[in-house]
């Protein structure tokens, strides 16, 4: 009995795993053979709206923490350094209310915007508010490596669910294989290089220069990434309309 369970659950859990896959941003950059790099990029980090919704409320910080430094108590600075990103997330909720659009990116990023600003006012200290995405990259960097490590590069992998037939068999074939390892360890270098900034400044407790490394190295550094493991992924398995044709000729 459990073992037919078991085998029943497997299915599920590989088309769930396909989804998750699919949805996240190197997903949909890699699987969207039919649209433009460049919308696709815009895509998956949420359009032009995600953009603005994920950048600013950093940025706000940033002004923020800045423009009061020495004009009112630290205590209040950190409260209207913290709080009023608070507020810019709950205004892009109201927005997409008033536009009837889909919310949970916005409850989302309002979400997390909240728990930064909780544990930098509980624990008094600005810098605490970046310790969840130090953490993020820390718990990604982990993940790229250990990938290597047993010789299962999450980009190949990502490539071979995405792909289907044209990279199941990606880890037979020696140029696939490190090109696809090559495209994984970009993303190693991306959570280590965002580690290597942001880990002494969090140390030394330098919470405007925090903001600041993480605006750019967030969006920007993180769109630069996902070109060029669009370009890697490309240059092994280009587009069918493009495959078909040389193999036809």
């Amino acid at each position: 009995m459990s073992g037919g369970a078991d085998q029943e659950r497997e299915p599920e859990l590989r088309d769930a795993v396909s989804a998750a896959v699919r949805k996240s941003a190197v997903g949909q950059v890699i699987g969207s053979e039919d649209v433009p790099l460049g919308q696709s990029i815009i895509t998956s980090i949420g359009g032009v709206r995600g953009l603005i919704e994920s950048i600013l409320p950093s940025f706000v910080f940033l002004v923020v923490f800045l423009v009061t430094t020495d004009r009112v108590p630290d205590q209040q600075r950190l409260l209207l350094s913290t709080l009023i990103p608070v507020g810019v997330a709950l205004v892009f909720i109201a927005v997409r209310v008033l536009q009837k659009v889909v919310l949970t990116p916005a409850i989302t990023g309002a979400v997390g915007v909240a728990i930064t600003a909780a544990l930098a006012i509980f624990t008094n200290r600005a810098e605490n508010n970046f310790i969840p995405g130090i953490v993020i990259n820390g718990v990604f960097l982990l993940a790229m490596l250990a990938s290597l490590v047993i010789r299962r590069p999450l980009i190949g992998v990502f490539a071979g669910i995405l792909l289907g037939e044209r990279a199941a068999d990606w880890r037979e074939q020696r140029r696939p294989r490190r090109v696809l390892t090559a495209a994984t360890w970009i993303w190693v270098a991306l959570f280590g290089i965002r580690l290597a900034v942001e880990l002494p400044l969090y140390l030394m407790g330098e919470a405007a220069a925090l903001a600041l490394a993480k605006l750019i190295l967030g969006v920007p550094f993180y769109a630069v990434v996902l070109w060029a493991t669009w370009l890697l992924v490309r240059s092994v398995y280009p587009p069918k309309d493009v495959v078909e044709p040389a193999a036809a000729a």
